[in-house]
Parts: structure tokens; sequence; C-alpha cells
């Protein structure tokens, strides 16, 4: 984890490699307190993918604990009675 005062941020190319370097985000401090994290492009996508994954299975264990589920069985030949298969 790379912590950087907030005067740091004038050096981007420095930031930059940072980010790069540690395939994570850079937090930076103002007065000694957190203020803002820097990241690269790449590893944001990464997290908010994860993010979203995570959600669709919480919403998917939401569902079976609340008995919104049907058997795959059933599904197949509903599936099968449309399209033909």
């Amino acid at each position: 984890m790379t912590i950087i005062p907030m005067r740091d941020l004038k050096d981007t190319v420095e930031i930059e490699r940072r980010c790069a370097e540690e395939n994570g985000p850079v937090f930076v401090t103002k007065n000694g307190y957190g203020r803002l994290v820097v990241m690269d492009i790449d590893y944001y996508e990464r997290t908010m993918s994860k993010i979203y994954e995570a959600k669709l299975v919480g919403e998917g264990l939401a569902d079976l604990k609340e008995g919104k589920t049907v058997e795959g069985s059933a599904v197949r030949k509903k599936l099968g009675e449309k399209y033909g298969f």
C-alpha cells in the first residue's frame, strides 16, 4: 500500500508508475488525513467488476432464501417446449 502527501500529486509520472507497480490504489493524504485514492484504470475496472459480481451473488442468495427459485429441470423443460430442443 502506497501513501503519499497531496503535494506529491504534482509528479503525475511518478504517481502513474506507483499505481502500475503496486497494481493497486495509491492513497493521498492532506494534513495527515486520507483525502483521495488514485488508481490505474485496469485496477479500477477489475474492482468494479468484483463488486458487481458480489452484488449479483448477494441477490441470488437472497432469492434462494426467499424461495424465489425454480428447479433446473422445470426451466429446461419450459425452454425446450418454447424453443423446440
